[in-house]
């Protein structure tokens, strides 16, 4: 495994996200108001479901979140429900459709959607037959009512498309009065196995029109194993339309690309759509996550913040085919935005707790980060990770935090010489005091946090001049300096 600290010598050569902010103090003069801070977006177990790969969870209006997944028998269509997305790990199981005993539908029961349209709930799923397992098709199953637990499902059939090849990863969307769907196939006569296309739909389960070619498998990133584009979600967020999809084979190599469109734009114009020349979310040898991908979007539980679905495996190696692995797992967590309005996915994080970003009271917009093991605060960090932490119970015990990077599983936020690093632990008694904070309400906003040194009472981390350092907070100023919003 490639040494962590090796890549981070390497953003030296990175340009600094912004300017230094100001001087300590200078945004909690008397009568300065702070931003408000943005939403936490809730905390989350990883794995949350193991063994169900192409996850899609989706709120509904009832108050529920509804989940089905691909299950390793390649036989069957689940559904779970719960008031919170955490609630998923543990909700009971039900099997709302099982595969035919032959003929079509019959094997390879693939990347279940569920959507709820026009008051009825609708499940999208690939297929292939029994006598041509790889004969893989769309269907379309429609429930007799509003809760899908309680339905009973009715078969609609094949999802038709004007050419009878290879086909997969049906989802759909509407957007400006218009519904979309957007689905993976093998164009006719090429060597390509799936390609992204939208059209227009007419029914929940009929498109119209002639299909556009969105997206076809070019970049060497889409390319390894097999070539493949699939498993497109939407997301309509700050005048744009967002599509993620995946790429590659389904071992390690695969990854999550990314295509962008305005969303005044003609959707069904090609030209409309530009594609992220890198993948935007890849295998983490740190993390020990691999192949994420065959994403999904839901939002937390307050509403405010986007949450990202997918599934990986915790292992790179796989024994033969991955399709025969049964171990992807269901994971999440939060997706963050740019000031320029687009999606920063950041890196699949490590198993356990979902991490926080930490932002300043005193300078609204600037969050706490490592650069080159230092840290300072930054607005618009690119390296999202880099500002990324998972609040731990403290290694010093008795009640107190530990700030794990999130970028560098082991390594934690400790104050050396009054200054604020991280550094991986030595498991010594010093390094655990030295990392071991208590939390405290904000001191200058109780909607926020301060953080107290466990072996230095009374000191605060405090930021000062884009630096964090170990200091008092025995003014205005400086308990403005000392107080973070968890994001």
């Amino acid at each position: 495994m490639e040494d962590p600290r090796a890549f981070d010598r390497r953003t030296v050569l990175r340009t600094l996200a912004a300017v230094p902010v100001a001087a300590a103090g200078v945004a909690a003069w008397p009568g300065a108001a702070a931003a408000a801070p943005a939403p936490p977006g809730g905390r989350y177990t990883n794995p949350l479901v193991r063994q169900r790969a192409d996850p899609h969870i989706v709120r509904h209006s009832d108050g529920n979140y509804y989940f089905t997944a691909t299950v390793p028998e390649y036989d069957r269509i689940i559904l779970r429900r719960a008031t919170t997305i955490q609630g998923l790990a543990g909700a009971s199981e039900r099997v709302i459709w099982r595969r035919h005993a032959s003929g079509e539908m019959a094997a390879h029961i693939w990347a279940p959607e569920i959507h709820f349209i026009d008051g009825r709930w609708y499940v999208y799923f690939a297929a292939g037959r029994s006598d041509d397992i790889w004969r893989i098709r769309m269907y379309v199953l429609q429930s007799s009512g509003a809760d899908p637990f309680t339905s009973t499902w009715t078969e609609l059939g094949r999802l038709v498309t004007p050419w009878d090849t290879f086909s997969l990863d049906a989802t759909t969307f509407a957007h400006n009065g218009t519904r979309y769907l957007v689905w993976a196939q093998s164009p006719p006569g090429s060597d390509i196995n799936s390609s992204l296309y939208i059209a227009r739909m007419s029914s929940p389960w009929t498109i119209t029109g002639t299909p556009t070619l969105l997206s076809t498998p070019t970049l060497p990133w889409e390319t390894v194993g097999f070539k493949v584009n699939e498993g497109a979600a939407v997301l309509v967020r700050n005048g744009r339309v967002f599509m993620t999809y995946s790429a590659s084979a389904t071992d390690a190599n695969y990854c999550m690309g990314l295509l962008t469109a305005s969303a005044s734009a003609n959707l069904l114009n090609a030209a409309s759509w530009s594609k992220s020349p890198t993948p935007v979310f890849t295998s983490n040898d740190a993390t020990s996550q691999y192949g994420p991908g065959h994403n999904s979007f839901t939002v937390s539980e307050d509403g405010r913040s986007d949450i990202l679905v997918y599934h990986d495996r915790d292992y790179r190696d796989i024994s033969g085919d991955p399709l025969n692995d049964p171990n992807r797992r269901t994971r999440v967590q939060k997706l963050y935005w740019n000031s320029d309005g687009t999606p920063n996915f950041g890196i699949p994080v490590s198993d356990g707790v979902t991490p926080y970003r930490l932002s300043s009271y005193s300078s609204p917009g600037r969050y706490v980060r490592h650069y080159d093991f230092r840290a300072r605060l930054d607005a618009d960090v690119a390296m999202l990770a880099d500002s990324q932490f998972r609040i731990v119970p403290g290694l010093n015990g008795d009640g107190t935090v530990s700030l794990e990077s999130a970028n560098y599983p082991g390594h934690y936020l400790r104050h050396r010489n009054y200054e604020l690093w991280v550094d991986r632990n030595d498991a010594t008694a010093l390094f655990r005091a030295d990392s071991s904070f208590r939390q405290r309400s904000g001191l200058a906003d109780a909607a926020g946090i301060s953080l107290e040194a466990v072996n230095f009472a009374g000191r605060y981390v405090r930021q000062r001049s884009s630096l964090l350092y170990l200091e008092t907070a025995d003014s205005s100023a400086a308990r403005g300096d000392a107080t973070f919003y968890l994001e």
